[in-house]
């Protein structure tokens, strides 16, 4: 079994929707980015990738690509799967917090944790999303934008070691 860390960040932008977890987040501001800035999302592909050793979300989706932009961060986080799957890996479980002041996360979670569980195939009892304030400090506190830290757990398929 392995271990991984994923961190994202992004700016608010009221010009765009606001998705979190593949969950659009009605009457908020969304997020800045290349693709549609679902920055729980891409801790979250950070994290598994990461588990592996397999990179991140700027290496397979860089957006000095034309591809990913305004991509559907779900659809990248289940490209980032079958590379996870391609190495015989596979998600145990992952444990996602999102540092903001608003929107409120936790209307919102059990909704992300279905999704996020669905597309990594573990389902939401396999799956933590939480939201934590910065007590009004920093640039997350005046509601800037906000900041997701991610952790996952992947095993070895069993049957084969992982290819290179």
């Amino acid at each position: 079994m392995r271990v991984g860390l994923g961190y994202d960040s992004h700016r608010f932008d009221p010009g765009t929707p606001c998705v979190l977890g593949g969950v659009v987040i009605p009457d908020h501001p969304g997020l800045t980015g290349h693709s549609d800035g679902d920055a729980v999302c891409h801790a979250v592909i950070d994290a598994i990738l990461g588990a592996a050793a397999l990179g991140d979300v700027g290496s397979h989706f860089p957006p000095s690509d034309e591809r990913w932009k305004g991509a559907d961060s779900i659809d990248l986080l289940r490209r980032a799967l079958e590379v996870l799957e391609r190495a015989n890996y596979q998600v145990v479980n992952v444990d996602v917090t999102v540092v903001c002041e608003t929107p409120k996360i936790g209307p919102h979670a059990s909704a992300m944790r279905a999704r996020l569980g669905d597309v990594l195939g573990i389902g939401p009892d396999f799956v933590s999303v939480k939201g934590k304030t910065n007590e009004t400090m920093g640039w997350e506190g005046r509601e800037e934008g906000l900041a997701v830290h991610a952790v996952a757990l992947v095993d070895r398929v069993e049957g084969e070691a992982p290819s290179a």
